[in-house]
């Protein structure tokens, strides 16, 4: 078994790279919706697509909506921390909050109706856009020795200590309307950049000790493609169906020494299925699952135990290991509901609410201890304003309430007594435009009756 001495870098390393996948963290690191539209309806909408945005959830919807374009805007505000208990270990005692807690990050969609029955598009969608720092926190008796009562020691003895995530996907769609059925496959391309930095002291259990937390930014680039299909069941019932793969990416390369398989960070599989009924003509209710494979990338969901045997006869084990230590993250089902009234003929109202399955063990709380992403609940409100009949104006809202997972530090490591409370609340405000040009640019979008 590795000695504490080399585990420390191990687990405080792998609590650096949870925090790349918590960035925007509402289900899991996924946003629960994208566009002023889906985040006001809970992230539900995969069987109604009602503007360009629609292509980010469901290819298929594409082909209804016409020629536009959106844009959107949203403030996002997490509120994170950990409160280790006052018995000893090698995390810190007692309330740590992070700083930097606004955050900006913008969604773009365009659409165009080549002819009555088929559209193209075109969408960039973004996570992160935030970092984890930590400062300064408690000295308190640490484990290992060297770490006792050392000022401003931050939560692994080093100082200041965090990490930053920035991701970017892009879409080009085609969707093609069949009748009662719509078809439509997007081509997927991503970027993402990385850094870490204030986890010095752990290197003696990477595989790379020089790719761990040099501060510096790494850059990854992968392609996926997501598909889907929406069908009219009836003049008031349609269902939705999308799919999308995993997005391959490139290594981290500056960070192969911290993340399973040599830097390896893809954006996992997901999957969403739903259906929208127009209870009237002008009230619509819809009603979404959406599933994600976080334990198809290992760097997230390879379990923390792991690190128990990493060492000479299971160096595979290790950080940047094929099988490194990582996160313990279960694949996460959210349910979403979302209800939309067209309260006049300028005003649409939107509420919603959605729940997802808690990704986070309580024997990785030590693991998720720079992104406690346990949310779990979230409460939503929007509305639309048509000043014509080419210009709205959107406005969204979220609050994600408290969310906690407790836990202990991790056995053979540390103290298994040292209790670890993660904690997490978020609040998001969306501001979006959305501007209609070309032939249909007068076409409303009008329920089947």
């Amino acid at each position: 078994m590795i000695s504490k001495k080399a585990l420390v870098p191990a687990l405080a390393g792998s609590l650096l790279a949870l925090m790349t996948v918590s960035a925007v963290a509402t289900e899991g690191y996924f946003q629960h919706g994208y566009g002023a539209r889906q985040k006001a309806l809970g992230g539900a909408g995969v069987a109604d697509s009602t503007d360009a945005t629609a292509q980010a959830l469901n290819p298929a919807g594409l082909a209804k909506v016409g020629s536009q374009v959106n844009a959107a805007f949203s403030l996002f505000s997490p509120n994170r921390k950990f409160t280790g208990s006052s018995v000893p270990g090698f995390t810190t005692t007692g309330k740590v909050d992070s700083s930097n807690d606004i955050f900006a990050v913008p969604n773009f969609a365009v659409s165009y109706a080549i002819d009555e029955s088929s559209a193209i598009g075109f969408m960039m969608i973004g996570n992160g856009g935030m970092n984890t720092t930590y400062k300064n926190a408690n000295g308190g008796l640490g484990t290992p020795a060297w770490c006792n009562n050392v000022p401003g020691r931050g939560p692994y003895c080093m100082g200041k200590a965090g990490v930053d995530l920035n991701q970017m996907i892009m879409g080009i769609t085609y969707a093609r309307d069949l009748g009662m059925v719509s078809v439509g496959i997007s081509p997927l391309f991503a970027a993402q950049r990385f850094s870490a930095r204030g986890l010095g002291a752990f290197a003696p259990a990477s595989l790379n000790p020089l790719a761990l937390t040099s501060g510096e930014n790494s850059y990854s680039y992968g392609a996926g493609i997501r598909a889907g299909i929406e069908v009219e069941v009836t003049p008031k019932m349609r269902v939705g169906l999308s799919a999308q793969s995993p997005i391959w990416m490139s290594p981290f390369t500056k960070y192969k020494g911290l993340f399973a398989d040599s830097g390896d960070f893809d954006i996992p599989a997901n999957v969403t299925a739903g259906v929208a009924y127009d209870v009237t003509e002008t009230v619509t209710v819809m009603l979404d699952w959406k599933h994600i494979f976080y334990t198809g990338v290992g760097s997230v969901s390879n379990s923390s135990t792991n690190l128990l045997t990493c060492g000479p006869a299971a160096m595979q084990n290790c950080l940047g290991g094929t099988n490194g230590g990582g996160f313990g993250w279960k694949d996460v089902d959210a349910f979403k509901f979302g209800v939309e009234w067209d309260a006049t003929d300028k005003l649409t109202v939107r509420g919603g609410y959605a729940y997802n399955t808690q990704p986070v063990k309580s024997a990785d709380v030590m693991f998720n201890i720079l992104a406690p992403g346990v949310i779990q609940h979230h409460i939503t409100a929007g509305l639309k304003y048509d000043f014509n009949e080419k210009h709205s104006i959107e406005l969204a809202g979220a609050f994600m309430p408290v969310a906690k997972v407790s836990g202990g530090e991790l056995p053979g490591f540390g103290n298994p007594a040292h209790g670890i409370d993660l904690e997490m609340s978020q609040i998001d405000v969306t501001l979006g435009y959305t501007y209609h040009f070309g032939a249909k640019a007068a076409d409303p979008i009008v329920r089947k009756y």
